[in-house]
């Protein structure tokens, strides 16, 4: 892993913008928020953020995260010294923030998606790592980089939240040592995972009662689905945040099921695919439409209305023989 350069950078610029992507999870905020700070603590500069959608309001706890601002905030003629993207696949997860990122002079990208294009001029870029803030964790590591307690939440938070309370398969010895890194800074776990998984609102509760009550089970309940349309959302006084979080999980939970995913109407012919798999290798399925992410957890954005994007993943399951 080369980092002196980044090191370089951040010394020689003298502004600075952290970019999340689209639709932002706790991973993308906590390594944006998380490398304010190591960057503040470190080098005693300060950063804008931006994000370019809805901050979920249960990151809203973030420090520093109020600082971070909409992308329509910003003056899109402006140069930055350096431009980092944090979590962030390919340059067209950071939507309109793409046009700042490619005027900048110097350009990072520091994720952990294997379907990585490694699209900037530093690219930190490692698979095996659970979660970007993981692997950020590493990069302070390697720069001998004071991580203070108000970063080490943020990177938990984000490490947490990725690896599921450090439940699913990309969890490792590495994660949890990292985990326990962070830890001995005085960060309270117990309060992070509160606010993060007991602080849903009602409306999103009985959402997704209501989202796994209508599941369709397939090919002897090893595949299971359900179908998201805007009028359910409206019918759950839906309030911006993504009442989805977590759905696709709760499929997979069901005992015999292999390969679960979400269908969410986005507009008329547009849908959001989520996907999670047990053991299955669904990135395939959803590089087959121009989306990425991991073996067991990915997602895309399929030009067609929900009902026929479901059938054209049920076809892109069945070519591929993972069910």
């Amino acid at each position: 892993m080369s980092v002196e350069q980044l090191d370089i950078s951040i010394k020689s610029s003298k502004n600075i913008l952290l970019v999340s992507h689209i639709n932002p999870d706790g991973d993308t905020l906590g390594s944006m928020c998380g490398f304010y700070w190591l960057i503040k603590d470190n080098y005693k500069k300060t950063c804008e953020m931006v994000v370019v959608s809805k901050i979920p309001s249960v990151y809203e706890f973030l420090p520093q995260i109020s600082c971070a601002k909409f992308i329509e905030e910003y003056d899109l003629s402006r140069e930055y010294d350096l431009v980092i993207n944090l979590d962030v696949a390919s340059k067209d997860r950071c939507s309109e923030a793409q046009v700042l990122f490619d005027k900048a002079k110097m350009t990072v990208n520091i994720d952990h998606h294997e379907t990585n294009t490694n699209y900037a001029d530093l690219n930190i870029v490692n698979p095996e790592s659970a979660a970007t803030s993981e692997l950020i964790v590493e990069i302070a590591d390697k720069l001998n980089w004071k991580i203070s307690k108000t970063a080490a939440e943020c990177l938990y938070v984000g490490i947490m939240t990725d690896t599921g309370c450090f439940r699913f398969s990309n969890t490792t010895q590495k994660t949890l040592q990292t985990a326990g890194k962070l830890l001995s800074t005085g960060v309270n776990s117990a309060q992070l995972y509160q606010n993060c998984y007991e602080s849903n609102s009602k409306d999103m509760v009985l959402f997704q009662s209501y989202c796994v009550g209508k599941s369709v089970f397939l090919n002897d309940d090893k595949i299971a689905y359900t179908i998201v349309y805007k009028k359910d959302l409206e019918k759950f006084n839906y309030n911006g945040d993504d009442f989805t979080d977590g759905l696709t999980e709760k499929l997979r939970a069901v005992k015999g099921v292999e390969i679960a995913f979400v269908v969410k109407e986005l507009s008329a012919n547009v849908s959001k695919l989520s996907m999670r798999s047990r053991s299955k290798d669904i990135v395939q399925i959803c590089t087959a439409f121009t989306g990425g992410g991991h073996k067991l957890a990915a997602g895309a954005v399929i030009k067609a209305n929900p009902e026929n994007a479901v059938k054209l993943v049920l076809e892109e399951i069945k070519n591929n023989k993972l069910c």
